[in-house]
């Protein structure tokens, strides 16, 4: 019977590499909102050093407008990336369940690999 160790193995690189990828997706959510508080706060300073807070107000200043949008920008990104998230998630879930089978027929061989020992020892000895 051959060993099932490489696909242990394959399986637990195969969850690695999801553990990763949701962790880089963290990563990258968590800038954006910073990258997005930090343009809150300039949009904040340029309408009181402005006096205007109104966007459809005809001298709202341009810096501020740039910075909405792309603030508005970066948490569409974001919404993206927690869909992202949530099927890496649901990824590394299906990936875990599957080192765990592999897991399980790995230790399942290695006991049927004993017995069979076992069993020839009987015999001989």
């Amino acid at each position: 019977m051959k060993s099932r160790g490489n696909l242990v193995r394959l399986k637990q690189f195969q969850v690695n590499e999801k553990r990763r990828q949701l962790s880089q997706l963290d990563l990258m959510i968590a800038e954006f909102d910073r990258m997005a508080a930090e343009l809150d706060a300039q949009i904040s300073i340029e309408e009181k050093r402005s006096g205007i807070s109104d966007i459809n107000h005809f001298a709202y200043p341009t810096f501020a407008k740039a910075a909405r949008q792309r603030r508005d920008n970066l948490n569409n990104s974001r919404l993206d990336l927690l869909q992202q998230k949530g099927a890496a998630e649901a990824g590394l879930s299906e990936a875990e369940a599957e080192l765990e089978k592999a897991e399980h027929l790995e230790n399942r061989d290695a006991r049927v690999r004993e017995a069979e020992t076992d069993l020839r020892r009987a015999i001989v000895g």
